[in-house]
């Protein structure tokens, strides 16, 4: 049961990244997203993953896994956006 729970836990935290994804993609907006933010969400991520795999726990490791990619997603087309206004 606990598994199950974890996996549900995994599945709904994870996809609730899923629309800024989205609307940054399509929009290529960024201007209201914080970078700090995401850079610390995504360390903090990060170390949720490695503990995920020192429990050799599969909910920790994918949940954060996936988390981490749409994390990067964000602050890359955040940093791109930023380093194209601050040529300009």
């Amino acid at each position: 049961m606990e598994i199950l729970i974890g996996y549900i836990a995994a599945v709904l935290t994870t996809i609730s990244y899923l629309p800024q994804v989205l609307r940054v993609i399509l929009t290529r907006q960024t201007r209201d997203i914080s970078r700090n933010m995401y850079i610390l969400q995504g360390c903090g991520i990060t170390m949720w993953l490695i503990y995920g795999i020192s429990l050799s726990n599969l909910p920790i490791i994918l949940a954060n896994l996936v988390t981490l990619i749409f994390v990067g997603i964000i602050l890359y087309y955040k940093i791109k956006s930023d380093m194209t206004k601050e040529s300009t």
